[in-house]
């Protein structure tokens, strides 16, 4: 699902003045993309408030942006605008990973082996712009706990999203297509964990000391904090297993050790 328009600011954009334009507006293009982080479904600006933005004319933009399409970095949807196009490695990685059967063991463990070194990353990195990033989306997602009642889809996204700037802060496009696609693994294949009594409240603490960490820049407390809360995460999924096969437990029946 496509999110709301990327902002337009011209200040956020460089005109690309004269010459050959074609290669000037891509480069001018992805380096927006880049530096708002944009993702896959972000919409762009307007053609006509992009064209006048950076200074050219909308035929030398629309031809940049099909060359760009053509490169699987944007996609035209008519009727609709210009939006960010999921990166190849990223969608074939995805297909991959959905053919395969997953889990939760496997899934949390790849979780740990991603989340782990990005928070490490991020804390040495202490990237300012994209830190900021990362205390938002930890606002957004209090903001959201604190609604009553709770729409545990939203905090399952923002809670995703929580972890997704942290791998961008990390600095390693690779890093971030994958956790990307963890995520979505996570989001089909299991109901969020902050939906257990208490799990909302514990995991919000654990996010604080990954937080806290990453603005200090201890590397090491931000990677055993990732790690710690990816234990307690998965403890939390085992104990809604074991109440789910509980509860369908026919009366007079074991459960199965296994």
């Amino acid at each position: 699902m496509a999110s709301d328009i990327a902002p337009l600011a011209p200040e956020d954009w460089q005109p690309v003045g004269g010459g050959t334009l074609n290669s000037r507006i891509r480069v001018e293009i992805l380096r927006y993309m880049s530096s708002h982080r944009l993702a896959p479904g972000d919409r762009l600006p307007s053609e006509r408030e992009l064209a006048a933005t950076l200074r050219v004319s909308r035929p030398s933009l629309r031809e940049a942006v099909r060359s760009l399409q053509a490169e699987g970095r944007l996609v035209v949807k008519h009727g609709q605008g210009v939006f960010v196009e999921e990166p190849s490695a990223q969608k074939s990685l995805r297909e991959s990973l959905a053919k395969l059967d997953h889990n939760l063991a496997e899934l949390f463990a790849m979780r740990e082996v991603l989340e782990v070194p990005a928070a490490l990353w991020a804390a040495q990195n202490k990237d300012d712009a994209a830190l900021a990033g990362v205390e938002a989306a930890f606002h957004a997602l209090g903001e959201a706990l604190a609604q009553e009642p709770r729409d545990y889809d939203l905090l399952q996204q923002l809670d995703a999203t929580f972890h997704l700037r942290i791998v961008q802060a990390a600095g390693n496009r690779l890093l971030e297509q994958t956790q990307g696609v963890l995520n979505e693994l996570m989001r089909t294949g299991m109901q969020t964990t902050l939906a257990i009594e208490g799990r909302a409240e514990q995991s919000r603490q654990e996010h604080q000391l990954i937080l806290d960490a990453l603005f200090e820049g201890d590397s090491a407390a931000a990677a055993e904090a990732a790690r710690n809360h990816v234990k307690s995460a998965r403890e939390a999924a085992n104990r809604r297993i074991q109440v789910v096969a509980a509860e369908t437990i026919a009366p007079g029946e074991a459960a199965s050790p296994d």
